[in-house]
């Protein structure tokens, strides 16, 4: 399998990773054994991009992963992990500040059991925080040895310039699939003219382009997507006659509408590495086999037909949440 590289100088990876969000935190039931077991399996599939957050689980997911590493080859993992995001009483928060970042690195190396974090993102920007300064800490922490690469998630093209001006950029995580394309006007290309490779979560639409889901009664109580504005009444019903269609054409090409959601992202470019989110083998194995699936300029073409840009109903985040990105 062809690797991709993370940035003009970052490391080669698989051109699938993993997400490891759902083990820990939002979608659900979890179960610590059964998603050690997914990351070892995406380990032997050569699976090396691993991503996690502070914020996951209060914790719980970077130190979920230290246990999936402990006596396993280091060299063979790239370890993606945020800061910047916080959960408190009120709500989310955002710290986006030098002072933070310092603290919260030694934390995060400390859940890991690392010495070192291969791609450390800032999870989300505090627009009152001059992104500059963010990325000077940020540069120090990579000459003292403790992150090797910087990344950024979900920021806008003016900031990731700025940013990159500062010290390299080796990734941009932002929401990137067939319904949500909303930074191929400007910020993809400025990635692009920068070096900067796209890192996508959320690559099947929050599983909704899967298929599987119909309605969010059968989703788990404290599941996210009850409250996803995509998920909701007349949104929920005009995003299913997408879906519909997503599946018309996977069965069409012999792949599942998981596959075909995820390879059509890869078919977007080289500097593109997304990164499904799953606590199941059987899922990550289906996520995996997708790097091996080639679409001819018909089905590219298709697709596009089926799922234009702004095709989906509804914002990406209930709206309270919409200023915590693009910033």
């Amino acid at each position: 399998m062809k690797q991709r590289t993370l940035g003009t100088h970052g490391p080669q990876v698989h051109p699938v990773g993993l997400g490891l969000m759902g083990m820990s935190a939002f979608y659900g039931a979890t179960d610590d054994t059964q998603s050690l077991a997914t990351i070892h399996r995406a380990l032997d599939l050569g699976v090396g991009l691993l991503d996690t957050a502070d914020v996951y689980g209060a914790g719980h997911n970077e130190r979920l992963l230290g246990r999936a590493l402990a006596g396993r080859r280091r060299d063979d993992v790239v370890v993606a992990t945020k800061f910047g995001s916080l959960l408190n009483e009120g709500g989310f928060g955002v710290d986006s500040s030098p002072e933070y970042a310092r603290k919260a690195v030694d934390a995060s190396l400390t859940r890991l059991g690392l010495d070192h974090i291969d791609l450390y993102y800032l999870h989300r920007r505090n627009p009152e925080v001059p992104i500059e300064d963010t990325m000077g800490a940020l540069a120090e922490l990579v000459a003292a040895g403790k992150i090797r690469h910087i990344g950024l998630s979900e920021v806008n093209a003016d900031t990731l310039r700025r940013a990159h001006a500062v010290h390299p950029v080796a990734a941009l995580q932002s929401e990137y699939s067939l319904w949500e394309r909303g930074l191929e006007a400007e910020t993809l290309p400025t990635a692009r003219e920068l070096g900067v490779a796209l890192v996508p979560y959320s690559p099947v639409g929050r599983g909704f382009l899967s298929g599987a889901i119909t309605d969010t009664a059968s989703l788990a109580q404290d599941d996210y997507r009850r409250h996803d504005p995509r998920f909701q009444g007349e949104n929920l019903r005009a995003n299913l006659r997408l879906a519909d269609q997503v599946r018309a054409l996977a069965a069409e090409a012999g792949v599942t509408p998981t596959q075909l959601a995820l390879a059509w992202l890869l078919h977007q470019g080289e500097d593109i590495v997304p990164i499904p989110g799953t606590k199941r083998i059987a899922y990550l194995e289906e996520n995996t086999a997708a790097a091996g699936i080639h679409l001819d300029a018909r089905q590219l073409a298709a697709l596009e037909a089926a799922v234009p840009p702004g095709a989906a109903a509804g914002l990406r985040y209930p709206e309270q949440l919409m200023h915590r990105v693009d910033n």
